[in-house]
């Protein structure tokens, strides 16, 4: 398990991150989502061990983060801006991470390079930045870490690749009790794949939350009136979101389905109908429902 306590990091006159607290289960797929500047790529870096934090605690099965090797050799981190040797192929960037991580694994590797497609023997300056992403998967499961922090990895790669990077992660979760964290700008990315997701916001987390109970507590439908309809008519439902179109309204409301569904018919549409949620209007509805602007944090 990951708990970070208390978190709080500063360059000077920027606060990356501030009193952020979370707890990341092992062998769950955790989403990070913010925009630029929200503090992801820096909380990445903490959990990696690279940053010090300037006030709270990271730990990882219950042992500091910072300077513990034992720890780090249980992590591995994929930066947005993917580091590797310049001259280097990956057969050498191999031989660089054994000596790094002592279960690394050739097996795994080659069967990895061979599934992917990629040439071990060409330098990795060569490559797209999409199979570069790639190698880097690879060699993050080869390593046999069991926390993969993740930044953009989805970034570069073609619709065919995504899925089978989120396959190879949900395989390496149910397998091996792998915990990937994976940070992204994109909620559409990661609602198919994550456990929980957690948005952050000028370096705080401002929602944490299952995927499962978000889908089942809230619920969007759609209905038409012989006339426009009006928020007001459904003041007994814990409305988060209300678009009208004429006679045509879409809401998304928390709570109870039936009890929605029959406050909604006690009003008489000409239909009315629950339709399925994305984890983008998820989240967007949570945040109108607490005041949040979310043209500030959703890209």
């Amino acid at each position: 398990m990951i708990e970070i306590k208390g978190l709080k990091k500063s360059f000077g006159d920027i606060t990356a991150v501030a009193s952020l607290s979370l707890e990341i289960p092992t062998g769950s797929i955790f989403g990070l989502v913010g925009t630029n500047g929200a503090g992801k790529s820096t909380l990445l870096r903490i959990m990696a061990g690279i940053y010090r934090p300037d006030e709270g605690t990271v730990t990882i099965d219950g042992a500091p983060v910072y300077e513990n090797m034992d720890i780090k050799r249980n992590l591995f981190y994929i930066s947005d801006d993917v580091y590797y040797f310049r001259s280097a192929n990956m057969e050498e960037m191999r031989a660089y991470y054994k000596c790094l991580y002592p279960d690394f694994s050739d097996t795994v590797f080659a069967g990895l390079a061979k599934a992917f497609d990629l040439d071990v023997k060409r330098r990795i300056a060569t490559f797209s930045k999409g199979m570069t992403r790639q190698a880097m998967l690879i060699f993050a499961f080869a390593s046999q870490a069991r926390y993969l922090l993740l930044d953009e990895t989805f970034d570069g790669l073609d619709p065919v690749m995504r899925q089978a990077v989120k396959k190879l992660l949900s395989i390496g979760v149910s397998d091996h009790n792998v915990t990937p964290i994976i940070a992204s700008h994109s909620l559409r990315e990661l609602e198919d794949i994550c456990d929980r997701v957690g948005l952050l916001h000028k370096g705080g987390m401002v929602l944490d939350m299952d995927v499962e109970s978000m889908e089942t507590g809230m619920h969007k439908v759609q209905c038409a009136f012989a006339e426009e309809a009006q928020r007001e008519w459904f003041d007994d439902i814990d409305i988060l979101s209300f678009e009208n179109r004429g006679r045509l309204c879409t809401m998304v409301a928390a709570g109870d389905e039936a009890k929605i569904m029959a406050a909604i018919q006690a009003r008489k549409p000409q239909f009315a109908e629950r339709i399925p949620l994305t984890l983008e209007e998820l989240f967007v509805s949570k945040m109108e429902g607490i005041g949040y602007e979310i043209k500030d944090l959703l890209v």
